[in-house]
């Protein structure tokens, strides 16, 4: 049988609507408040937490939609995020999209049908070209890559900054046939491209960029391909710890030698790249701060909706090793 809210009222020797205002966190005692909680264990009752939903009209829920979960980068965040959350008293709903704009549009229904307090939302290119005022009907937060600019609070890295870190490494390294392999959904693998491209003129050099899915298949498909071109590069950055492994796939695949007859430097610094010889050289995301930023702007802009909207640039840390010659 059911147990409902009059049962834990007989419980507790009070009327319905003092367990209401005591579960609610209304306006009762500490001792009455302790009272009520004891029926709620006594008697096993749950509380409808659609039907206080819409009573509400929010929920002590936060949705987190990525891009691809098995990005480790997109793992790591999500810990951080629910972390935060936990800590909070507030529950996740986490959304994985696979760069599908679809996806995002449809997870995006599901959150606003859900009555989430807020929304932490790594989006592709496409849907943050999209989005006009209005149109995310709940706090949100972007994480990775920027929205339309003044529109929503967002934590991303200085991805222009560290893509042109690893190509003035590679240039002091002595290596010029630098390609670039950079995602081709997002606007971060867009700002890593632009990085690059602009580290590359400075130096003087040719700028080798091409676009891939940001997938290890689809990077090592793409390598294979470049690795067989008569001017080939000489070193190669990538924009995702995914586009790296598939990189490193293609130079084996190829018998190369890393980083005597191609050098790698990427993005992420996941546990298998200083596992495998030679261990690779990236930039290091501060990704527990990524989330836990992200968090505290979600949780200031739930509390104050009419606040100026703020970007926060974080720094990566580049690690340098023996897939550039370091």
């Amino acid at each position: 049988m059911t147990v409902g809210i009059r049962d834990v009222a007989r419980a507790a020797g009070v009327s319905t609507a003092t367990v209401s205002r005591a579960l609610g966190k209304g306006p009762v005692s500490d001792a009455l408040r302790a009272q009520v909680a004891a029926a709620v264990r006594a008697t096993g009752y749950r509380p409808n937490l659609s039907a206080r939903r819409l009573r509400s009209q929010t929920t002590q829920t936060v949705g987190l939609i990525v891009a691809d979960i098995r990005n480790p980068f997109f793992t790591a965040v999500s810990r951080a995020v629910e972390d935060a959350a936990y800590g909070a008293g507030m529950r996740v709903i986490l959304c994985n999209t696979d760069e599908d704009a679809e996806r995002e549009a449809m997870y995006l229904r599901l959150m606003e049908e859900e009555r989430v307090s807020g929304v932490i939302f790594a989006p592709t290119r496409t849907t943050a070209e999209a989005l006009g005022p209005g149109d995310l009907p709940f706090p949100t937060v972007f994480i990775d890559r920027a929205g339309p600019p003044g529109l929503h609070d967002s934590v991303v890295l200085d991805n222009a900054g560290a893509s042109a870190a690893l190509v003035d490494h590679l240039v002091a390294q002595g290596f010029s046939r630098i390609g670039g392999l950079f995602g081709s959904t997002s606007s971060t693998a867009r700002e890593r491209r632009d990085g690059y491209a602009a580290s590359m003129a400075r130096h003087g050099l040719d700028a080798r960029a091409r676009a891939v899915l940001p997938n290890a298949e689809a990077a090592e498909a793409a390598c294979l391909s470049w690795l067989d071109e008569p001017e080939r590069p000489d070193a190669l950055v990538l924009s995702n710890g995914q586009i790296l492994m598939g990189a490193f796939r293609a130079a084996r695949g190829r018998g190369l030698r890393v980083p005597a007859d191609l050098a790698l430097a990427g993005f992420d610094n996941e546990p298998w790249t200083d596992l495998v010889d030679p261990g690779l050289t990236v930039i290091a995301q501060p990704v527990a701060e990524i989330g836990a930023q992200a968090m505290r702007l979600l949780f200031e802009r739930i509390a104050a909706p009419d606040q100026p909207v703020r970007k926060v640039t974080l720094s990566g840390r580049a690690i340098f090793r023996g897939s550039t010659g370091a």
